[in-house]
């Protein structure tokens, strides 16, 4: 990588010395000076520079220049003073790769007094937790978050990076993809390491019709989006023992070009989230009809279960989009999954697979829904589900 600097169309604003995380650029008469032993081409001052008298030139990292790239990161989102779970969730799988590699797990918390939770991260299996924690990142702001990521990554130099692909995680990761040149795979189902000690990113691909394993062997950091409740998180580890370090990382007010004013929550009435519920109900192209979406309510009623649906019938409005299971819907990982009428294409399969327990309910006998079913019920949903819950209230009676 080299830095580019036309010194002759610099107005010399001084906007890339307010910018700069590493003293890399000072004063030098009515224009600037780089110091190049201090810059780490984190991109700050390029992007901020108003007549584009800055430029990065980024190329092919060879093999030698690889091996330089140490660790796997993960980051670790916050929401109203809590981390996500998809931050666990990636903490484990993280531990897996490092392990792997025989390197370092690097947690990285980015908020606003979030430094206690880095506790909780270390008890997951990271090494290391790096924790930017300053009032300008108390609300998510891609221009703020961006900056503190690439300040990180520059000059540390992780192999892998990984986000949760929240909405978030979708917004912040291409972008500094996008400042570093680095490529990225997005929504994830499967992570891996290869001979060559590269990650081995797996997602559909194709509309789903296909798992494409994809490989980033020419630049570095490896970059990608996991979608939640894809991996299970393992249990915390009160014994295990890391180190927690405080970055501080300058950003300037005129680098935010965003303000969040306010938050808005989307409800739907009378329905549970299908990410968040324990037992999950969820009905396909065999319930025929909306008006024969109260026979899976009933069902879910009797369990505190939530409603889902697969896309053909969420795509018919007979359900709300939050409540779609799949592919281009919400990944889930509930104890219990009913898939009552249901085929199990790869698309929705994509999304449930991970559940602990899945029960099928399907006239066909070769729907590809039961070579994951735990338990497979060839029969018409119609007869089938009104004897479920019958038993169910037999059940509830005698307790």
């Amino acid at each position: 990588m080299t830095l580019l600097y036309d010194r002759d169309a610099c107005t010399g604003c001084m906007l890339c010395i307010k910018v700069c995380n590493f003293g890399a650029i000072r004063k030098d008469g009515d224009k600037v000076k780089f110091d190049l032993d201090k810059c780490v081409l984190c991109g700050s001052c390029e992007e901020v520079c108003p007549v584009d008298a800055i430029k990065i030139e980024r190329k092919i990292v060879d093999k030698e220049a690889l091996a330089e790239y140490k660790d796997v990161w993960v980051f670790c989102e916050t929401y109203e003073g809590r981390l996500r779970s998809v931050a666990l969730e990636l903490v484990t799988k993280g531990r897996e790769l490092a392990d792997k590699l025989g390197e370092k797990l690097v947690a990285v918390l980015i908020g606003h007094e979030v430094e206690p939770l880095a506790e909780t991260l270390i008890h997951q299996g990271a090494d290391r937790v790096l924790v930017v924690d300053d009032k300008i990142f108390a609300e998510y702001t891609t221009d703020a978050y961006t900056i503190a990521m690439t300040s990180l990554i520059a000059p540390r130099k992780p192999a892998i990076v990984l986000f949760g692909a929240t909405s978030n995680g979708r917004d912040l990761a291409p972008r500094v993809a996008a400042r570093l040149q680095l490529g990225l795979t997005a929504d994830c189902t499967g992570l891996d390491i290869d001979e060559e000690r590269q990650l081995v990113q797996t997602r559909p691909a194709f509309g789903g019709n296909i798992m494409a394993e994809i490989l980033c062997p020419y630049t570095r950091p490896q970059m990608a989006t996991v979608r939640p409740n894809v991996f299970k998180p393992s249990d915390l580890d009160p014994s295990r023992t890391g180190e927690i370090e405080k970055v501080e990382i300058k950003v300037s007010p005129v680098q935010v070009r965003t303000k969040v004013l306010e938050h808005v929550k989307e409800v739907t009435e009378g329905m549970k989230s299908v990410e968040e519920a324990d037992i999950v109900v969820s009905s396909g192209r065999g319930i025929k009809d909306p008006s024969n979406l109260d026979l899976p309510r009933s069902l879910a009623e009797l369990l505190d279960a939530a409603i889902g649906g697969s896309r053909p019938i969420v795509d018919a409005g007979w359900l709300p989009p939050t409540q779609q299971v799949g592919q281009s819907g919400r990944t889930i990982s509930p104890k219990l999954y009913f898939a009552l009428g249901i085929s199990g294409a790869i698309q929705h399969i994509a999304g449930m697979s991970s559940s602990d327990i899945i029960v099928a309910v399907n006239k066909d006998p070769e729907a590809p829904i039961f070579e994951i079913a735990d338990f497979g019920i060839v029969g018409d949903l119609f007869e089938v589900v009104p004897a479920i819950i019958e038993e169910i209230k037999k059940l509830k009676a005698k307790r």
